[in-house]
């Protein structure tokens, strides 16, 4: 099952595909470097390899990546979207001097980050 990752500690074999590509596409999750090698994604860390396998090849194909591999970023991105627009257009109206810039965005991003929690929280459940 995509998500499943395999531990290969540093100690029992240095491991690292020849053809892996180190990458910055992926959650580092506190890893030093990532590779990809297809579907197959691989975090080095200082004691361990972490490996698994994602449904899409985000290099080949981003939204499908997102969608099928981590939605919780496709959705954090659309609840910052659709908060920033509602915001925009129910303030500007009442009130266009005091909106800010500032408060949109920050508004945005506090949406988009609890968008991205939750479905984070929901795909870890489901799994």
């Amino acid at each position: 099952m995509p998500g499943d990752e395999i531990e290969v500690p540093k100690e029992l074999r240095e491991f690292m595909l020849e053809d892996a590509e180190e990458t910055i596409l992926g959650q580092k999750n506190g890893a030093q470097k990532q590779y990809r090698y297809g579907n197959l994604h691989i975090r080095e860390y200082d004691d361990k390899f972490l490996v698994h396998t994602d449904k899409v090849d985000p290099r080949v194909n981003p939204i499908g990546h997102l969608v099928h591999d981590a939605p919780e970023v496709l959705i954090g991105i659309a609840c910052g979207i659709f908060t920033g627009v509602i915001s925009a257009k129910k303030f500007s109206h009442k009130n266009p001097k005091k909106i800010s810039l500032a408060n949109l965005l920050s508004s945005s991003l506090i949406s988009g980050y609890l968008g991205y929690i939750a479905t984070k929280k929901i795909k870890k459940y489901l799994e």
